[in-house]
């Protein structure tokens, strides 16, 4: 008959403290997975009130419409394939975590491929921040404020307001 040792709890104690690293990496993912939920919400929100207003606009409305619609589109896009990344990456931590407990209680050597999925783990992350930061700049680019709404053309608050 075959014995299987048991990992000593020193073993298992040193296995959960290289595990507590990847797992605050986890929270993270899902605080930025959040923020890029939110901002993918507000956007879906806005897309959805411009498609009811689409029909009934004619003229520079209608085309400020599309316009709007476009760029909303595509911070769409960009905002879920963040999320797809980023989830990605949180599951490939997860899968790092539960390689570290089994190569320990199983006395395997998983010491390569813990490296390389925790490699790749961050590979995706950092695909989805770069994605986020596109998300950001093509929402900042989308900003503007009409000129006539700034009312440049009136001289009468020129020296009143600084900025």
């Amino acid at each position: 008959m075959m014995t299987v040792m048991a990992p000593a709890v020193s073993d298992i104690a040193h296995t959960i403290q290289l595990s507590v690293a990847p797992v605050f990496l986890l929270a993270g993912i899902g605080g930025f997975i959040n923020v890029i939920a939110g901002r993918l919400n507000r956007v879906v929100d806005r897309s959805r009130l411009l498609e009811t207003l689409h029909s009934g606009s004619s003229g520079t409305e209608h085309e400020r419409h599309v316009w709007e619609l476009r760029l909303l589109d595509r911070r769409i896009k960009l905002a879920s394939n963040a999320i797809f990344l980023c989830v990605a990456s949180a599951l490939a931590v997860c899968v790092v975590v539960t390689l570290l407990f089994v190569a320990e209680m199983a006395h395997l050597k998983y010491g390569t491929s813990v490296s390389l999925l925790f490699m790749l783990a961050m590979v995706l992350l950092a695909a989805g921040l770069v994605l986020f930061l596109i998300e950001t700049r093509v929402a900042v680019s989308g900003i503007r404020v009409r000129e006539h709404l700034l009312e440049l053309d009136r001289r009468e608050r020129r020296g009143r307001f600084r900025l």
